[in-house]
């Protein structure tokens, strides 16, 4: 376990030499919660209790999806593509070499990214969202703890998704396909476009049982206090059974795959 934990600590420092990409990426989630904050400010106009939230509670949720965005890779980003194109290159064979786990040796690396952006473009955007708008955030330290543990549980939810399209290059020439699939799925069911609550009937019941909705709703909703007492164990609940499910599918695929490796071009 020291070894993972090192690689994550590893990775947390090599990100923090990136700075001016730090910075930018800052500066684009403030934008881009100004952006939707507005636009969300329109919306709750016309409809005051839209998916059974308030305005406060609206404009939290904007800011949440920005603090959390880049430490769940909405938009993409972290290990996926490296091992996409360790998989076409042939160098995942020295991955399978060495005395690691594959899987926990990438989830260790996003970990310690996900740390990372979580401290540096999750806190100051929302920081910043709080000074603009008021805000519906929770006083309670402890309401604060479950939202960390609730990220957490999200962001190995997302790994495990990514990882899962990661090892697909293991059959197809080309990733990028299944990567733009992906996203467009992690954009819309993740709540990172609107709440999955403001989606009514049979297809708002499916949209938030999906396991992207433990990736960004899930962890947001813990935050807004939607979640109490034994319903607030019901979501971390949900949230680890997709950690459990999607690990899992994850550790099959790896196996499956590496029965017999084709290395693309020779």
């Amino acid at each position: 376990m020291r070894l993972y934990v090192a690689v994550a600590v590893s990775t947390f420092r090599r990100y923090t030499a990136y700075r001016a990409a730090t910075a930018a990426g800052v500066f684009t989630n403030i934008v881009f919660g100004f952006i939707v904050a507005y636009a969300y400010m329109a919306l709750w106009h016309e409809r005051p209790n839209l998916g059974g939230y308030g305005r406060e509670q609206a404009l939290t949720f904007v800011w949440i999806s920005q603090a959390l965005a880049a430490a769940m890779a909405l938009l993409g980003g972290g290990f996926q593509e490296e091992l996409q194109e360790r998989i076409r290159t042939g160098e995942i064979a020295i991955d399978l070499s060495r005395p690691v786990d594959m899987q926990l040796w990438w989830l260790a690396c996003d970990l310690g990214r996900a740390v990372f952006h979580l401290l540096s473009r999750g806190v100051v955007p929302l920081a910043v969202g709080a000074l603009a708008f008021r805000l519906a955030l929770p006083q309670s330290p402890l309401m604060w703890l479950a939202f960390l543990l609730s990220a957490l549980l999200g962001a190995v939810v997302s790994f495990a998704l990514r990882y899962l399209v990661a090892l697909s290059s293991f059959w197809l020439l080309d990733g990028a396909g299944v990567n733009m699939v992906n996203g467009l799925l992690t954009m819309f069911f993740s709540g990172m476009l609107l709440p999955l609550t403001v989606f009514p009937g049979a297809f708002g019941e499916t949209a938030r049982l999906l396991p992207w909705a433990a990736v960004l709703q899930t962890p947001a909703d813990v935050l807004l206090g939607r979640h109490h007492g034994s319903g607030l164990g019901r979501a971390l609940l949900f949230q680890a059974g997709w950690v459990l499910v999607l690990l899992s599918a994850g550790r099959a695929m790896q196996l499956r795959a590496t029965q017999r490796t084709v290395v693309q071009g020779g």
